[in-house]
């Protein structure tokens, strides 16, 4: 195999004529062929999703009176959302007032027989029995008034949740009531997301949830390149029993106006680890299924070599054949071409 390959290799060298060798010109730059450790990554489909997103549901009884936004409009936080007919929330509250009031004139009332029959007993006009008695009424009456007070902060807040309004800024996703339907507590009545705060969930299979754990490092891409910056990653420390993967979940620190939850990105996550032989992309010449770089000899001569290539890694190519550490290659090959010498043949003696 590796015979076939050389012999492909020769024949494209020798036909190659646009390609020079000899000795390289003091212009030309090269680079040594570096031995560094390589990152190997799994590419895999994360979702955005919204941190904030959530139902509102109702707190109280009522008919539906008011539902100024629907599906797809923005609200801001403490708009509005929905309004309940109050009537009902309206009269227990004045009941719970008038309960009040009265309490606070028993209270009085009680407060001043308290105080004359205190001071008879100074005197020793009233008896004990007639003191404890006038003591137990004014503990009774303060009692009532607050149980009082209780009921009106109990029938206010009952009030207040007639109104139901947006608890942070954000986009309505859906709709559970109409107008003029009643609704009891517990019930859904909007659902609604934040565009202010995105996080990136992506499922990684259960084979390299060690490493991915260790590194907790891992690259978001949209599909038109994009890297997007992200914050703390979280592991859930638990497997999805069906499909065997770990949820990991990473929050995005710059969330843009182009990112909506629901989209697909690619999550690059480092599985393992490897030492490569590495040349710059730019050494390396192609033709059709061919790889081969200028490797430049202890004479400063620039001569020929096919090599095998692996993957590549941003502005540099992995080299799994043809290449040793330490050796020297040209980076801008083209600046060899144009010359009238032809490629020396590999096999030949110089």
């Amino acid at each position: 195999m590796a015979r076939h390959f050389l012999s492909i290799a020769i024949c494209w060298l020798l036909v190659s004529t646009t390609l020079a060798q000899g000795p390289a010109e003091d212009s030309v730059a090269s680079t040594p062929v570096l031995r560094q450790t390589l990152e190997e990554r799994i590419q895999l489909d994360g979702v955005i999703e919204a941190v904030q997103q959530s139902t509102v549901s109702a707190q109280t009884s009522g008919t539906v009176e008011v539902l100024p936004f629907d599906v797809d409009d923005s609200v801001a936080a403490g708009d509005l959302i929905v309004q309940l007919e109050d009537s009902e929330q309206q009269a227990r509250l004045r009941q719970a007032e008038a309960a009040q009031d009265e309490a606070r004139a028993g209270l009085a009332d009680a407060q001043q027989t308290f105080d004359r029959v205190a001071a008879i007993r100074e005197r020793g006009l009233v008896s004990r029995q007639e003191f404890d008695q006038a003591r137990n009424n004014l503990n009774a009456a303060e009692a009532r008034l607050a149980r009082a007070n209780g009921m009106v902060a109990e029938a206010r807040q009952r009030l207040d949740y007639t109104r139901v309004v947006a608890p942070y800024s954000g986009i309505l996703t859906e709709r559970h009531v109409e107008l003029g339907e009643s609704v009891s507590p517990g019930q859904p009545l909007l659902s609604g997301l934040s565009l202010e705060n995105l996080r990136v969930v992506v499922d990684l299979p259960q084979q390299y949830a060690e490493l991915a754990r260790k590194e907790r490092n891992a690259q978001v891409t949209l599909p038109d390149g994009r890297v997007l910056h992200t914050g703390e990653i979280t592991f859930y420390p638990y497997a999805n029993p069906t499909t065997h993967t770990f949820r990991l979940r990473m929050t995005l620190a710059e969330p843009d106006g182009s990112l909506f939850p629901g989209m697909l990105v690619k999550v690059a996550v480092p599985v393992a680890h490897r030492t490569a032989l590495w040349v710059p992309a730019s050494s390396v010449i192609h033709r059709s299924e061919l790889r081969a770089v200028y490797v430049v000899d202890d004479a400063g001569r620039a001569r020929l070599r096919p090599i095998r290539t692996g993957i590549r890694d941003g502005d540099r190519v992995e080299v799994l054949a043809g290449l040793d550490a330490g050796e020297r290659v040209v980076i801008q090959p083209v600046e060899m071409a144009g010359s009238d010498r032809r490629v020396q043949d590999p096999e030949a003696r110089p």
